[in-house]
């Protein structure tokens, strides 16, 4: 299969790195290597090497955040989508959205044309596609209140556009499946008041300054937090603050953010991850779920 896909990568505009030491692309800046790194020209490529990839596995990485590659590497291709998926149109009603334009871009985009409701975007760490697949959200907002519809390519390489109502957008989560890639989307754009937005989006920028270990190597928040309550509050309460497993820590300043604060491995950070969980349904009855993704073998 290497061999193949070594040959219709001279074919492609496509990037192709193999043995690809993808800790440098996450924000944890740890774990092992990818099989296969590829920079996607665009969704005609894309369609292409879905169809010469045969089982292998495959994931999409977006900014680099939310996303843990365990230290024995990923033994599959990971996905980036390049510069082609990094368009933002303006339409009459709506916005149409590249899957690889980062949230924090979308939201200056909508602040600088006065669209109102995207302002959480600029607290949220990631890209478009994964907000999207996840319902990315933040301060009481989430990707459902303002997304219209969506392209993907699924594993069998069929395009498809799909309604918000189809992909069953719900808390971090959504009906996508694991080998759904999206392509693009599209908002509803509604205006509003160039002052108010500029307001909201300081006033989440200050939120998170204050609150979130932003200059640390992390990935954002670890844990879902569960119906009616906060997992940061539950892993205080469970005298979870300040642990650690070597490198690995839980942020004293969010206890929600496990911080990388020199040489921990991603092992260290899993087993960290598991002990809160463990603390944590040891005192509250409450199993917390991970809201970063963990891949690889």
């Amino acid at each position: 299969m290497i061999n193949k896909i070594t040959a219709i990568s001279k074919k492609l505009k496509s990037k192709f790195y193999f043995d690809y030491d993808i800790s440098k692309n996450i924000w944890f800046r740890t774990g092992g290597k990818a099989l296969i790194f590829c920079i996607v020209y665009d969704s005609n490529e894309l369609e292409i090497i879905l169809k010469n990839i045969g089982n292998m596995n495959y994931e999409i990485l977006g900014a680099g955040s939310n996303i843990l590659v365990r230290d024995n590497g990923f033994d599959g291709i990971i996905f980036k989508l390049g510069k082609k998926f990094n368009k933002i149109i303006l339409h009459n009603s709506f916005i149409e959205v590249g899957a690889g334009i980062l949230d924090i871009n979308l939201s200056k985009f909508a602040q600088l044309y006065k669209i109102k409701n995207f302002e959480f975007y600029s607290g949220i760490p990631g890209s478009i596609g994964g907000a999207v697949k996840m319902n990315a959200g933040c301060y009481g907002s989430e990707t459902k209140d303002i997304l219209k519809d969506v392209k993907i390519i699924n594993s069998k390489c069929e395009f498809k556009n799909l309604s918000k109502k189809q992909i069953h957008l719900s808390y971090r989560s959504s009906s996508l499946q694991q080998g759904d890639i999206v392509i693009s989307a599209n908002y509803h754009c509604f205006f509003g008041d160039k002052e108010e937005i500029s307001k909201k989006v300081n006033e989440i920028k200050l939120k998170r300054k204050d609150s979130q270990p932003l200059k640390t190597k992390t990935s954002g928040s670890t844990f879902k937090n569960p119906k009616n309550n906060y997992a940061a509050k539950l892993i205080e309460m469970a005298d979870c603050k300040n642990l650690n497993v070597g490198d690995a820590y839980v942020s004293d300043k969010h206890a929600n953010f496990i911080i990388n604060t020199n040489n921990a491995t991603a092992k260290q950070i899993e087993e960290l991850g598991n002990r809160i969980i463990d603390k944590v349904f040891d005192k509250f009855n409450i199993r917390l779920e991970w809201e970063i993704k963990i891949i690889g073998s």
